[in-house]
């Protein structure tokens, strides 16, 4: 959505209409996740992607056809139907498209809003089942607008789209005709719109540099914090959301961290690594990588002890930080970083695709706990952040 946000507020602007297209589903090796959206406007305009360019031309048909006829309907794509490879969709994959027209009474303006504000808010869409297709209930944390057909249904899918939304994963729910749990008979594909998760660099050095460009471009808020005051400043760091001079444990206390919070510790030094670690591992975060030799990191794991942290604290850190994948300069280390964050995120295997036989995608998979590291085929030390 996010991807469109201008293109829909400048058709909203006109008055102009438009028909929304939104992946609702996927299997096997779809080329977009869930969420994924593209928008037909009155005069022929398309934006965004539904998968990347493989099936565009006929979900163009369908929203001119929606556009007409004023009613949402459920396409899929995929090499079950006869057609796959007419309309291109040669990747394997399957993906359910929801359609429908945008009206002026639509809650989108405000969807749009809390978006750019980064206020939490999640949009339940009926997909399938028992109750109108297409309908929406928009859930923010203070309030709903909209129905889905039925207060009883409204109630069930406000409170498991909170649950969803604090968590910033996207899913379709089934229930019953009026709310019920462990029923099948309605399908509501709850999208969530979370503020974007945040990324805590502490250390001001080239590798943070280029770690946080790259951090950035994945859609994680950027924070670079270090005590030196030559080395901390915004010039040195363009691509970050915020930089800040203060000692990174003291940073680190008056933050807010969730389960979504990535913090990677590039100090390279026990007086900023050891009360910075401390106070991290006291902390929900989803990862904690932090850089130096396994040396370093032996000498860490002691100072750390003796601080009262405890083995099980101590096996959350991924250090040496980052995936072995022979990096050597600042850029190719932030490459490796972020691909074990990912791959931490999403429970990959962190091997080769061309050796697996697995999907290549898991579509609507929720974030998985932290696996344990594999071991790295050649020593990690080896690379240069880690001497």
């Amino acid at each position: 959505m996010r991807e469109v946000m201008p293109q829909l507020r400048g058709w909203m602007a006109e008055g102009s209409a438009f028909a929304l297209a939104t992946v609702v589903g996927a299997r096997g090796s779809a080329p977009r996740d869930p969420g994924a959206v593209m928008a037909v406007s009155a005069s022929g305009e398309a934006v965004g992607s539904v998968s990347g360019g493989c099936v565009e031309g006929a979900v163009y048909e369908a929203a001119t056809e929606v556009l007409q006829t004023g009613l949402p309907r459920r396409e899929r794509y995929g090499v079950s139907d006869e057609d796959a490879f007419s309309v291109g969709l040669t990747c394997g994959g399957v993906i359910d498209i929801l359609i429908r027209p945008v009206v002026p009474a639509s809650s989108l303006p405000q969807v749009l809003t809390s978006i750019e504000r980064e206020q939490p808010v999640a949009v339940a869409t009926v997909t399938g089942g028992r109750a109108p297709l297409g309908a929406q209930l928009t859930v923010w944390q203070d309030r709903t607008l909209g129905s889905l057909g039925e207060d009883r249904l409204d109630a069930a899918v406000r409170d498991d789209a909170r649950g969803l939304l604090a968590q910033g994963i996207t899913a379709t729910e089934h229930y019953g005709p009026y709310g019920e749990r462990r029923m099948d008979q309605v399908a509501v594909f709850i999208q969530s719109f979370a503020p974007p998760p945040s990324m805590l660099i502490y250390g001001a050095n080239a590798f943070a540099a280029a770690l946080s460009g790259t951090a950035a471009r994945l859609g994680y808020r950027v924070t670079v914090c270090d005590a030196r005051p030559v080395f901390t400043t915004a010039a040195r760091f363009p691509e970050a959301h915020e930089v800040v001079c203060a000692w990174p444990h003291d940073h680190l206390s008056r933050t807010d961290v969730n389960e979504r919070t990535v913090i990677c510790v590039l100090t390279h030094d026990p007086k900023f690594d050891v009360p910075v670690l401390t106070a991290a591992l006291r902390t929900p975060a989803a990862y904690i990588g932090v850089m130096g030799s396994r040396r370093t990191h032996s000498d860490r794991t002691a100072r750390l002890r003796a601080q009262g942290v405890t083995d099980a604290d101590i096996a959350r850190l991924a250090s040496p930080i980052g995936l072995d994948l022979g990096a050597r300069t600042p850029e190719e280390t932030a490459v490796s970083i972020v691909a074990e964050v990912i791959q931490r995120r999403w429970g990959g295997t962190g091997l080769p695709l061309s050796g697996l036989t697995a999907d290549i995608h898991a579509p609507g998979a929720a974030p998985t706990a932290a696996p344990a590291r594999p071991q790295a085929s050649r020593p990690v030390e080896a690379a240069h952040h880690n001497r």
